[in-house]
């Protein structure tokens, strides 16, 4: 079985913090495919950087706000 990457993200608290915005909304926003946002969100798939960045700034918040690497998983 493929082992998750690393990194963890806050983009559905986020979505839901800021209105509800749904994944085919955020999608849109930052250019990809809302099934695209459902594998970052599940960490099934790490964003490009610029799709990282992009959320980011739909969020109006940091990069670190959104994403964080989890260097235990990393390890193992």
């Amino acid at each position: 079985m493929p082992k998750k990457p690393p990194i963890s993200n806050r983009i559905s608290i986020l979505r839901e913090q800021n209105g509800q915005i749904s994944q085919a909304a955020l999608a849109k926003a930052i250019g990809v495919t809302r099934q695209t946002v459902i594998a970052i969100e599940k960490g099934h798939y790490s964003p490009s950087l610029e799709s990282a960045f992009r959320i980011s700034r739909v969020f109006q918040t940091t990069l670190e706000d959104v994403f964080s690497w989890d260097e235990v998983s990393e390890h193992t």
